[in-house]
């Protein structure tokens, strides 16, 4: 464990942006050169009668500055770094075992495919909450091949799964910009200008219809919505898994969407009806009666077919879009 009081100002502001939090809850206002000293003897010069009054002693800062440094380093330094997830079957609807023993790694695309209501939505909720043979369905799922800790399990700073639902509503009287910015900032993030201008660009490569930083969250379409919340979750989500619940319904880049994740490392479980898209993934498990029913690892031929599908459908596209804006008439 670090000895955070014997750390510099500088080198500790650097690292943790939340230092500056503790600094303000106490109204303690650090000066230039104080910059190079440590902490203790920050804390060491300040004047204890004005600290008396707050009800504060020089030792007792030191104490509540170490328990708030432990207490918001903890989880970080000591979660595993996830490397692969693995689901172990359980049983469907019916009872019948899955028999089945999936690995997927960080960077893999899984596909979720089956009709409605066979039980694609009920697989990501298994995962969602690392099950532990205490769903109905009685999955287990290990990280790293092992059984999780309560603690990772139940974390709420460090989760270990982000959901994209379908539907996606703002209510919030706030620009793309200043949205982005608040999620940065709880994040506790450098380079939070960088990161904001970073989820807004990729935001717009992403949607069919462009939107400003300045734009108000409530005046985003749907796809707009989706488009910002994929970015969002890809530069500063820190949960190494990403649940996607019917991606094709939202107007956006498809392909794009899924190499912005893959990118950044995440593993990738994605739930839909979406030829093309179940063609994208490197595996498609299919969900029927409540189970997994097969684990289809996509081929070399399906691969070659997948251009001209994406070239069919891109026309597909225009064409609506054509006779949506009206240049296109009795069609």
């Amino acid at each position: 464990m670090k000895d955070f009081l014997s750390l510099s100002i500088a080198n500790l502001l650097n690292e943790y942006i939340f230092v500056y939090d503790f600094l303000d809850s106490y109204d303690l206002k650090l000066k230039d050169d104080e910059l190079s000293k440590s902490f203790r003897e920050f804390f060491d010069s300040l004047d204890e009668d004005k600290l008396e009054e707050k009800g504060l002693s020089i030792d007792l800062l030191k104490e509540q500055f170490v328990n708030f440094m432990n207490a918001m380093t903890a989880d970080a330094d000591t979660i595993e770094e996830l490397e692969s997830i693995t689901i172990v079957g359980g049983v469907n609807k019916y009872g019948e075992p899955e028999n089945v023993e999936l690995t997927i790694r960080k960077g893999e695309v899984i596909c979720i495919v089956g009709p409605t209501g066979s039980g694609k939505s009920r697989l990501l909720a298994d995962i969602e909450w690392l099950a532990q043979k205490d769903t109905p369905t009685r999955r287990q799922i290990l990280i790293n091949g092992k059984v999780p800790d309560k603690k990772r399990r139940f974390s709420i700073d460090h989760k270990m799964v982000a959901q994209l639902s379908q539907n996606m509503n703002f209510v919030m009287d706030l620009t793309v910009e200043e949205f982005v910015r608040m999620h940065a900032e709880s994040r506790l993030i450098e380079n939070v200008d960088e990161k904001v201008s970073a989820i807004i660009d990729e935001a717009n490569k992403l949607a069919g219809e462009q939107f400003q930083a300045n734009t108000p969250v409530t005046s985003l379409s749907g796809g707009q919505s989706r488009a910002l919340m994929i970015a969002d979750t890809a530069i500063l989500s820190r949960s190494p898994i990403i649940l996607i619940d019917e991606i094709e319904n939202a107007g956006i880049d498809r392909k794009k969407a899924l190499e912005l994740l893959v990118k950044e490392e995440k593993i990738v479980l994605m739930a839909t009806h979406d030829p093309i898209l179940a063609l994208m993934g490197d595996r498609r498990l299919v969900i029927k009666n409540g189970g997994i029913s097969k684990i289809i690892e996509v081929s070399e031929e399906e691969r070659q077919h997948l251009p001209y599908l994406q070239a069919l459908d891109e026309k597909l596209v225009s064409l609506r879009n054509q006779i949506r804006n009206g240049e296109i008439l009795n069609v």
